[in-house]
């Protein structure tokens, strides 16, 4: 019984320390995005943002802030239940968000190479173009695969809302959509998109952390 016990106590905390993981991470995630946008808007603002502070302070955020999203496909994933039909479609969402995480990452990390290699703005845009020149670097990297970091995001949320809505609301998915519409349509309204976002998985956050 007290091997039993302490068993159970153990997976106890381990789940603990996963929901309270993803838990920061949700909000993490949203506010880093956020700051990346603020960032961005004034470094724009003030200077002809290429290579320097700003540039390095922003895409910084944007990488933290991608990176904050892994805990939050995999914690998003657990929701869905041990089988059946809904935790099958769930691992195929986390994992093409996964998958397009990991492509917006690998542009961060050029985007931030570039900032600190090139002397100048024209010098990084060279830059991009000998990067993005190289066959499937535009798809693999820029256009195509990173999309599924937000396509899976919304259909995960979007399942979790059908599944699980003691966890997830049904306007949850609603306002992922609309952020990631308002980011895609003009990236100076980054911060807005974030916000939908923090707003969207805020009673997630809550649900977890009960």
């Amino acid at each position: 019984m007290t091997t039993m016990r302490m068993a159970t106590e153990r997976h106890s905390e381990t789940a603990g320390t996963g929901r309270t993981t993803v838990g920061t991470a949700l909000l993490a995630g949203p506010v880093l995005m956020a700051g990346y946008g603020v960032v961005r808007l004034v470094g724009r603002a003030v200077s002809d943002y290429g290579p320097g502070v700003w540039w390095t302070t922003a895409h910084l955020l944007f990488l933290a802030g991608v990176l904050a999203f892994v805990p939050v496909f995999l914690g998003l994933r657990g929701l869905a239940g041990e089988r059946g039909g809904g935790r099958v479609a769930a691992e195929v969402a986390a994992w093409a968000g996964l998958l397009g995480a990991a492509a917006v990452v690998v542009q961060a990390v050029i985007d931030l190479t570039a900032g600190f290699a090139a002397a100048d703005k024209q010098a990084m845009s060279e830059m991009f173009d000998r990067v993005q020149g190289v066959p499937g670097v535009m798809p693999l990297v820029y256009t195509v695969v990173p999309m599924l970091f937000w396509l899976g995001l919304l259909a995960l949320v979007t399942l979790l809302a059908f599944f699980r809505r003691d966890v997830v609301r049904w306007w949850t998915p609603v306002l992922v959509l609309a952020g990631t519409v308002v980011m895609a349509v003009n990236l100076d309204l980054l911060p807005v998109g974030a916000l939908c976002l923090g707003v969207a998985l805020v009673p997630v956050r809550r649900r977890l952390s009960a």
